[in-house]
């Protein structure tokens, strides 16, 4: 177990870029002592932000990057610069070993093009899985993946992020066997694609996994905290995603809206401020930042680009979970064990 993790951060990458991720790093610094930084991008400007904070300073090593990935820039251009970019410095860091993970709030397909060219897919792995944690209303987040890096995938690719996600909740809730389900249209055994049920077939026979398949789960029901680990190929997972957000930003504003209707109205919220407090704060993604690629041979970190300082903190404490809860070798080892059993491939219709 790495004790003290050193997280390589895109300083540039995000919507509000240098400022933000600079009071990020310094919040889960002060969470976190034993962290170590490797701040990648404009050298002077780096060291003038870090002048103020000697804590921080401390902690920190800079390495200059004459580029930015900008938020339009296709993956194909993205890459070309892989080795001048803030980005692609910040991941090429995790491939020399310089640093343990990678965290950035920039452009998401470049990030996931430049981390899967630098870093390859593990040994087993077909394709990796994007990942993140969502509010429910029971004790726990949930893990949900693919949430937009494979648009299509087969039977043996859903049962792989299955156990990835499994793996990344054991390392970051502490759960020792997840409750898995499919995303699926209905939870009888005979709904949805061919794929999905192929996949839940082999989940079943599973038995010998730490995770615990509860079958299917339709899209009304992720916030319920009825699973730990929710799968899908990314087309779906993206679409489920963006619905959950945005439904999150309706009943707030929503809410906001009928609090500032009336005086009476207003009164009222004065009463209410606390709860609407508790809800605003559990649907607020800064909460829950920090989408995680599994399934590279290394950990990479997607902060979203709209996160503020506290949502950035948030997305370094994944990474620096996953290190020390070594989650590659979680993942090779759960999915060794899996292919060791009779259940190799889907059965021959």
């Amino acid at each position: 177990m790495t004790v003290a993790p050193r997280i390589a951060i895109d300083a540039m990458g995000g919507d509000d870029g240098l400022p933000v991720m600079i009071e990020g790093a310094a919040r889960a610094l002060g969470e976190d002592p034993a962290l170590r930084f490797l701040l990648v991008g404009d050298e002077a400007a780096l060291a003038a932000a870090l002048s103020a904070r000697p804590a921080l300073a401390a902690a920190t090593e800079i390495r200059a990057a004459a580029d930015v990935i900008a938020g339009s820039d296709k993956p194909s251009q993205a890459i070309r610069r892989a080795r001048t970019s803030s980005m692609g410095l910040a991941i090429d860091a995790v491939k020399g070993g310089a640093a343990d993970a990678a965290v950035s709030g920039g452009n998401t397909g470049a990030l996931m093009a430049m981390a899967k060219l630098a870093l390859r897919t593990m040994s087993g792995i077909d394709r990796p899985a994007l990942a993140a944690l969502l509010p429910t209303l029971g004790d726990n987040d949930l893990v949900m993946l693919d949430l937009g890096a494979n648009t299509e995938c087969d039977a043996n690719n859903l049962v792989e992020f299955a156990v990835m996600g499994a793996a990344y909740a054991r390392a970051v809730m502490g759960l020792a066997a997840p409750r898995v389900r499919l995303l699926n249209i209905g939870v009888e055994e005979l709904k949805g694609t061919d794929e999905v049920r192929d996949a839940a077939a082999l989940l079943r026979g599973a038995t010998d996994l730490p995770l615990r398949f509860d079958g299917f789960i339709e899209a009304d029901r992720l916030g319920r905290g009825e699973a730990d680990v929710i799968v899908s190929d990314g087309f779906t997972g993206n679409i489920a995603l963006k619905s959950v957000e945005g439904t999150a930003r309706f009943i707030t504003d929503l809410l906001r809206r009928a609090f500032t209707s009336s005086l009476r109205s207003k009164a009222g919220f004065v009463l209410s401020r606390p709860a609407f407090h508790m809800l605003k704060t559990h649907l607020d993604p800064n909460n829950h930042n920090g989408a995680v690629f599994l399934g590279l041979n290394g950990v990479v970190v997607k902060s979203h680009g709209g996160a503020d300082a506290g949502g950035v903190a948030n997305a370094i404490g994944v990474a620096a979970k996953l290190v020390r809860a070594d989650i590659a070798r979680r993942i090779a080892d759960d999915l060794a064990h899996f292919r060791a059993g009779p259940r190799t491939a889907v059965a021959a219709k």
